[in-house]
């Protein structure tokens, strides 16, 4: 299978849904003979930062290192899946900038509906501390222009990762 390589970055608050998304889009690629390397954010911490503290000049190295990594791959014809949530919308800027056939999916779904559902525990132990959790310590900067909006809340991750695939295909990145 043909396909000319590309970077998606799914981004949203913590528990919006992204991992779900970005496995079923990997599944779906790889039926149509894409395999794409995913950059999995909680995965790269525990390389990149064993002791995360999340503290800004930590968070800008580690979405930095991501950025890299991403770009390496697509130097390299391999398609990248970023599943991060990279609450600042210049990390997101930067790698549009530095990685080519970028397309942005926002992972919309209110605040609350992620702390119900909190799967890591995230928001609870958040709730606990003064923390650095992105929308409810930190602020989370939505996209400008995402090519994609996923409105979690109401739009199942598999449909979801379809609508991207036919934007891969539409833009000629996949067959």
């Amino acid at each position: 299978m043909a396909f000319e390589p590309f970077a998606i970055w799914i981004t949203g608050l913590p528990a919006s849904g992204k991992s779900s998304i970005a496995r079923s889009l990997a599944a779906q690629l790889a039926a149509r003979g894409v395999q794409p390397v995913v950059l999995e954010s909680d995965e790269l911490r525990r390389i990149l930062t064993p002791h995360p503290t999340y503290d800004p000049s930590e968070r800008e190295q580690f979405y930095n290192a991501m950025i890299s990594m991403g770009a390496l791959l697509m130097r390299h014809r391999v398609p990248v899946i970023f599943d991060a949530t990279a609450n600042r919308r210049a990390w997101r800027q930067r790698a549009r900038r530095e990685i080519p056939n970028f397309i942005e999916v926002y992972v919309e779904c209110p605040l609350e509906i992620c702390m119900a559902r909190d799967p890591k525990g995230i928001y609870r132990h958040g709730r606990k501390s003064s923390g650095t959790v992105p929308g409810l310590h930190e602020p989370y900067e939505e996209p400008g222009d995402p090519e994609v909006v996923v409105h979690s809340a109401r739009e199942d991750p598999e449909a979801a990762a379809a609508r991207i695939v036919r934007i891969l295909n539409d833009r000629g990145f996949v067959e």
